[in-house]
């Protein structure tokens, strides 16, 4: 038997530690996308009794490659077959809540999974200054035969070091966040709410206290969901009425070859969904309400190549892009137009609108980082493109951006989703090289995206050139967790 114990104290009370732990989205928020992936949250939170599971992949740097890898081919997988299980080389781990002592302390154990036993307790005690916590995890386990011993539980322990980092920064962070934005809590709808960033934003507004409604396109399962259905118009706005703010994520995947039918799926995912939230919530102002309408877009709003001679901005320049410069002209700049202007009618009903132009948004789960993992950490990794700016964001930055435009009353408009500092494409593979301990030094030929996505698809995407403000929202008072690409990679990544 083996024995993990890790302390950690925290700059808030003891009350405010213990129910984050009891919200749902805690174990989402805690689970980072090198160890696995949530497929069932606490089904009573942290009462006895209460089940859930996990999928956990294999560790360390194998595991980590492995995952991108297969997450990376399932990416390339038709709509219909993405979601198959076994694709994903995972193993379930089944967890069952045991003992509760409200305030002070609770239990998870194994019920199965891939060890012969796993025991975790969380202790909270008073921290040694006013309105600070003291946190415990002891666990106890057993490694399956003949890895008990020897360089497999010497590994083993290494790899709960990398994870209870993970935990005490999230969990620090994520009790900053809602620090900063307490006030009133609400009632918000999200559509897209499985999806990459959808996820984790419940996750985060849960954690705060708020209840998230989920927008679904089957039967719903229970109050916490609303039918939709935007290719036929569906949706019944009385059951938004309740609501105080709807965050609209849905849409079709970007990620594959600009084929005309792709492209009308893109185009038409965006703006059917738009307009028939928009238009349900302005039917809805005339009660008096005030609620708010936060909207997905993309940097991909200034064109593919604002900065050249040719590109939006008139001149050749590096400087960077702001929420008032002009649309560009390509394909995904036309879908940003259209996707924000479909918010109109929700606006001039007096809601107020935030249209959030997201980045390269940064997470082993998902998009580019992860389809760029396998090359690195078989040690061919490299720039993608030289000069190009890349406006990267990190995931847990991305989801708190759209928690802060539903909590923060004075950001209107839109606003752009991208970390303070960008990087160049030669930056972005020496950075991530250096933190995966690999060399970047293999340069990607254009030709290589272009087999991908398609010369229109890479052009528009791999290849584009964006280099964009963050200046709006931090300006409104949102606090970056990572300003700069390394440290904001090496916590995706627990490196």
């Amino acid at each position: 038997m083996h024995t993990f114990r890790r302390t950690t104290t925290l700059p808030f009370p003891r009350g405010d530690v213990f129910r984050w732990f009891s919200r749902p989205g805690a174990l989402v928020r805690l689970t980072p996308s090198f160890f696995g992936t949530v497929l069932a949250e606490p089904s009573q939170g942290i009462e006895p009794g209460s089940t859930a599971a996990m999928g956990v992949g294999a560790p360390g740097g194998f595991g980590m490659w492995l995952g991108a890898a297969s997450g990376t081919f399932q990416g390339l997988l038709p709509a219909s077959l993405r979601s198959l299980n076994a694709v994903r080389p995972q193993v379930r781990w089944d967890a069952l809540h045991t003992d509760l002592v409200a305030g002070e302390s609770f239990t998870d154990v194994m019920t199965s999974g891939p060890l012969t036993s796993w025991t975790h307790r969380h202790d909270f005690a008073d921290g040694p200054v006013a309105d600070s916590t003291v946190m415990t995890d002891t666990v106890n386990y057993r490694l399956p035969g003949v890895a008990e011993n020897g360089w497999v539980a010497r590994r083993f322990e290494a790899e709960l070091v990398r994870m209870f980092d993970f935990r005490a920064r999230q969990l620090s962070d994520d009790l900053a966040f809602h620090r900063q934005h307490a006030g009133r809590r609400l009632t918000i709808a999200v559509t897209g709410a499985s999806g990459l960033i959808g996820a984790q934003l419940c996750a985060l507004l849960a954690g705060g206290g708020h209840t998230v409604v989920k927008l679904v396109r089957r039967t719903p399962r229970g109050a916490g969901e609303i039918f939709w259905d935007p290719a036929t118009g569906t949706l019944d706005a009385t059951q938004l009425a309740a609501c105080d703010a709807v965050v609209h994520l849905a849409g079709h995947p970007i990620g594959g070859r600009f084929t005309a039918k792709t492209k009308d799926a893109i185009y038409r995912s965006r703006i059917q969904g738009t307009a028939l939230l928009s238009g349900k919530l302005a039917v809805l102002a005339s009660d008096g309400v005030a609620r708010t309408l936060v909207s997905g877009s993309a940097v991909g709003y200034y064109g593919a190549a604002p900065h050249h001679p040719a590109g939006n901005l008139g001149q050749a320049s590096s400087r960077a892009l702001a929420e008032t410069d002009p649309a560009g002209s390509d394909f995904l700049a036309q879908v940003c137009l259209d996707w924000e202007a479909a918010c109109r009618p929700a606006a001039d009903a007096g809601l107020r609108v935030v249209n959030v132009r997201t980045g390269v948004v940064q997470s082993a789960a998902d998009g580019v980082l992860q389809r760029l993992l396998p090359l690195y950490l078989a040690g061919v990794g490299g720039p993608l493109g030289k000069e190009q700016w890349q406006s990267w964001i990190g995931i847990d930055d991305v989801a708190g951006i759209y928690a802060h435009a539903v909590l923060s009353a004075s950001l209107e408009g839109p606003v752009n989703a991208v970390a303070p500092h960008p990087v160049t494409a030669e930056q972005y593979a020496r950075v991530l090289g250096a933190v995966l301990h690999r060399p970047s030094a293999v340069r990607v030929p254009a030709v290589g995206p272009r087999l991908l996505l398609g010369r229109q698809g890479a052009d528009e995407l791999a290849l584009a050139d964006q280099r964009v403000s963050a200046a709006k929202v931090v300006a409104d008072g949102y606090q970056f967790r990572h300003e700069s690409l390394e440290p904001a990679l090496r916590h995706i990544l627990g490196m």
